[in-house]
This record gives structure tokens, C-alpha cells and sequence, in this order.
């Protein structure tokens, strides 16, 4: 239902055409085509790619919708309220109701927390009971369940002022994927409690994890470089959501990754100062032709080489021709924005030496504003580096 309203605002007949197809696809009978389908969810990429290519921004954002539902990041109740896809556009009381049920008894239960409280410090004043629900409104973040008490919950006090000491020291010290929900998971967990209570500051524990975690990556994404038939594909998924391989000035990936019509970015890195910076992925071991080549006595790189800088130029030029657009709508600053072109590996030519290639690429990147070009065994090596530890041959 909430595709044939997305139908109905689609003007393309290529992207209508693509949009009728996934709703008969969804209605031929299967359970598997509906929601959370991985065929459903590639109809549905393809069709925001169509229409983004053609300009339909409220199609694009409405797909967005319907791979949002497929994928779970919009809940059932959400997607109802927000199209009025049922109850010919009246909203669902039941949900109103509910919340009106639930907001009685938050208030019912803080009458009575106030009370008790009230009890217990007779020479309490307003702004010790608002500071009294304010701590207790961040511990109820982290309430826990007894085992011995199946369908009761409890606030253990204090809780949430050792999660926020430990979001900070994950945010601030030490570089993970999401230090709130890491946090979170460290102060449910009473053994993790325990070992950190039993370190000087907890950091230890912490960064040993995260130097684990990082090592596995990197060790994933070396078999992936160095396998012969690895395609860009694969370079993709072992890459993704490591972007500290890339180097400390970056702190973190975009959402978005097509960011202008015709154009989907391999991986979007955010640098330190908000910019964009474009990663253009193309094969490594598996690749097909040379890094370089002889001319007049030194190695230089090859066409392949500078095609490839020329596409990571081509996306630079449409980000600063959308850069207004891009970010009023997403937030991203794409004026400072530069790139990296990752291809190839040492052993797709053994009869060069892996310095010369090297310093065949470093010199080409002294010559081109915006771009640098970086052999696959290059990044990795430079991130075992990073991990404090000689790279492997």
C-alpha cells in the first residue's frame, strides 16, 4: 500500500514501470517476497537509483521509506501513522490510547515516587526532588531484569554515572563504532562491571577489546586483498565500518552514499574538519591489467591508474556542483571534499619491485590536487602499522 502511494507521486515511466514490478513482484503469493526480502530490498535500491538519476528527490525519499520498513528501521505502528495507509486516512486511536494509558501511569508512579521521597528527606526542596527524578531518569536508561524476578525490572542507582564516565573515555579516548551503545552493554554486564572495577581507570580492558576487534578486521581484509578472484564487492563489505584503517583524521562513514544523480559513492568518509572524503575502490589482486609501466627509463603509472583517478576528479566535480544542495539536505560539507583511489596489489606485477610501485603512485600524488592513489598491501600495511605491530610480507 505504501508503494502504490509512492507510485502515485513517481512521474518517470521508467521508475513507475520499476515501482509496478516490485508490487506484483511483492503480491505473487510468496512469504518471502514481502518484508526483509533480499531480492525486495534489491528491487527497492535499484528503483531510489532510478529515480535519483532522473531527479525525483520525493520518490527517492519515499523509497527511503519503504527500505527503511523492509529493513526494520521503521516500525509497523510508524509507517501506518505516518501514510494513514488504513482507516481511510484517520489515525489509529488505539496508538493514541495506548500512549494516553501509559504517560496515567508514568504520572501515577512519579506521585508516588514524590511521596516517598518526600517521606525519607523531610528538608528536601523543588529542586532537590527535580534533581532527585533527573538522576533517576538517567539510571532507568540502564534498568535490569533479576533473574530470580522474571517479569520485574529494576533502576540500580548510580548506574548511568559509570556509563557516562565510560561513553566519554570510549568517545573521547578510544576510537569505536558506537560508544553509547558500547557503554550501555559494558555497565548491564556485572563481570565486565567487575573487570573494570578492577583496573586503575578501565582502559586497559577497554582498548585491549578494541585493538582485538581491529586486529580481526584488518586480518578479514588482508585474505580479501590478497585473494586472486576478490571482487570490488568484496573489497567493499571487508572494508566497511573500518574506517579507522584509513588514518585518525577520519571519524566516522556517511550514511549516503549516493550523493549526487549518477554517481554512488564506494565509501564516504567524514574527515576531522566535516568534509567529505570519497573512497573509490577498484580491484586488488584480481586485477586485470598493470600499475605501471616503463617510459624512458622509470616507472610511470598506467592508463588503468589515471582512469581511475579520472572517475574519483568526475565525482569531485558533481559534489562541488551539488555542494549546496548536499549540504542544506544532508548535513555534509562537500567544498573541502577530496579522494582516494584504492587499486591493485604488488603481486599482480611480481617482476617490479613493490617500492617502485609505490613511489610511482606517491610520485603521481604529488601531481594531482584532491586525489591520492594507494595500492590495497599499501593501506593495510600502513594500518598494522597503526596497530603498533611490522607489517607482514
Amino acid at each position: 500500500m505504501q508503494l502504490k502511494h509512492v507510485l502515485d507521486a513517481a512521474v518517470d515511466p521508467d521508475v513507475r514501470e520499476a515501482l509496478a514490478a516490485a508490487r506484483r513482484y511483492m503480491n505473487s503469493g510468496s512469504r518471502a517476497h514481502r518484508r526483509g526480502g533480499k531480492a525486495l530490498i534489491q528491487m527497492l535500491e535499484a528503483i531510489r537509483r532510478s529515480a535519483a538519476d532522473v531527479g525525483e528527490w520525493q520518490v527517492v525519499r519515499l523509497v527511503q521509506d519503504s527500505l527503511d520498513y523492509a529493513e526494520g528501521r521503521i516500525l509497523q505502528p510508524d509507517l501506518n501513522d505516518r501514510y494513514r495507509l488504513f482507516q481511510d486516512g484517520v489515525r489509529n486511536t488505539n496508538l493514541r490510547n495506548g500512549a494516553s494509558e501509559l504517560l496515567c501511569h508514568q504520572f501515577g508512579r512519579l506521585a508516588e515516587a514524590s511521596r516517598e521521597y518526600a517521606e525519607e528527606h523531610p528538608d528536601a526542596d523543588v529542586g532537590d526532588l527535580i534533581a532527585y527524578f533527573g538522576s533517576l531518569s538517567e539510571d532507568a536508561r540502564y534498568l535490569d531484569a533479576p533473574e530470580d524476578r522474571p517479569g520485574r525490572y529494576r533502576v540500580l542507582r548510580g548506574r548511568a554515572e559509570i556509563a557516562v564516565w565510560l561513553e566519554r573515555v570510549l568517545r573521547e579516548r578510544i576510537d569505536i563504532e558506537d560508544p553509547a551503545e558500547a557503554a550501555r552493554r559494558i555497565v548491564a554486564s556485572p563481570e565486565a562491571v567487575a573487570l573494570l572495577a578492577a583496573d586503575t581507570e578501565g582502559e586497559m580492558v577497554l582498548r585491549a577489546k578494541e585493538l582485538q576487534r581491529r586486529s580481526s578486521g584488518l586480518a578479514a581484509l588482508r585474505k580479501v586483498v590478497e585473494d586472486a578472484t576478490a571482487s570490488e564487492y568484496a573489497l567493499q563489505r571487508a572494508l566497511e565500518g573500518q574506517h579507522w584503517i584509513f588514518g585518525g583524521r577520519f571519524v566516522g562513514e556517511a550514511t549516503q552514499r549516493r550523493l549526487v544523480p549518477g554517481n554512488e559513492v564506494d565509501i564516504p568518509l567524514i574527515r576531522g574538519d566535516g568534509a567529505l572524503h570519497v573512497v573509490e575502490l577498484k580491484r586488488a589482486a584480481s586485477l586485470a591489467g598493470h600499475l605501471v609501466k616503463k617510459y624512458r627509463g622509470s616507472w610511470v603509472p598506467t592508463s588503468e591508474v589515471h582512469n581511475a583517478v579520472g572517475q574519483a576528479v568526475n565525482y569531485l566535480v558533481g559534489l562541488d556542483e551539488n555542494r549546496h544542495r548536499l549540504r542544506e539536505e544532508l548535513g555534509i560539507e562537500t567544498r573541502r571534499a577530496s579522494a582516494m583511489v584504492l587499486i591493485g596489489h604488488p603481486s599482480v606485477q611480481p617482476s617490479v619491485p613493490e617500492e617502485a610501485i609505490n613511489e610511482a603512485l606517491r610520485t603521481l600524488n604529488t601531481h594531482v590536487n584532491r586525489v591520492e592513489v594507494l595500492t590495497y598491501k599499501e593501506l593495510v600495511d600502513n594500518a598494522e602499522r597503526s596497530l603498533g605491530r611490522a607489517s607482514s610480507a
